[in-house]
């Protein structure tokens, strides 16, 4: 059997696989992207959702970073994905959603074009505190024509807009779905 964390090469078709009880089980699983700002909770969001132990790339934030990074509004944030975060949800036998969670700093966006190949389609967590932070985030997606949901992380706190204030402020595609949430709840 595949292990929890085998990168599936061609998401959009299955494969079968030899289990231990000797007969073939035909699994598929669909990639899916978690991206958005620099501390918007996509780490959290993989962690919250993933049925299994999230692989998680996190490291400190340096002195070094702070200098290229914008921490305002995140300023109690301390660690920061450098690669990318990987969890699955199981929908059932034989159909997984592997989720990979980008990094949201503009200094690893090389890795965006690697962590979107073979991707179906993509969520972009939405801070309405630093909204502006998601706009390169639906913009990739948008230009590559991967399709996506914007979901606004509630923070405590923070105020609360309408999905359709949301769609307008960020000038969505009509049909470009929006949905409220809290990334730490599944």
């Amino acid at each position: 059997m595949p292990s929890e964390y085998e990168y599936v090469e061609n998401t959009h078709s299955s494969r079968s696989t030899r289990s231990d009880y000797g007969h073939d089980d035909s699994a598929m699983a669909l990639k899916i992207l978690v991206a958005g700002g620099f501390g918007a909770g996509k780490t959290t969001l993989v962690g919250a959702v993933s049925d299994i132990r999230p692989l998680r790339t996190e490291e400190p934030l340096s002195a070094a970073g702070r200098d290229v990074d914008d921490t305002e509004g995140v300023a109690r944030k301390s660690a920061s994905t450098v690669a990318m975060d990987f969890g699955r949800i199981t929908i059932h036998a034989g159909l997984s959603l592997y989720l990979f969670g980008t990094p949201g700093q503009d200094r690893f966006w090389f890795l965006w074009d690697e962590l979107s190949e073979g991707a179906l389609a993509a969520v972009v967590l939405a801070d309405t505190r630093r909204l502006d932070n998601c706009f390169a985030a639906v913009d990739y997606f948008e230009r590559r024509r991967i399709p996506f949901v914007v979901a606004v992380n509630r923070f405590p706190g923070a105020r609360v807009y309408a999905e359709h204030d949301v769609s307008h402020a960020l000038d969505l595609d009509r049909g470009t779905p929006v949905v409220l949430c809290d990334a730490r709840v599944r």
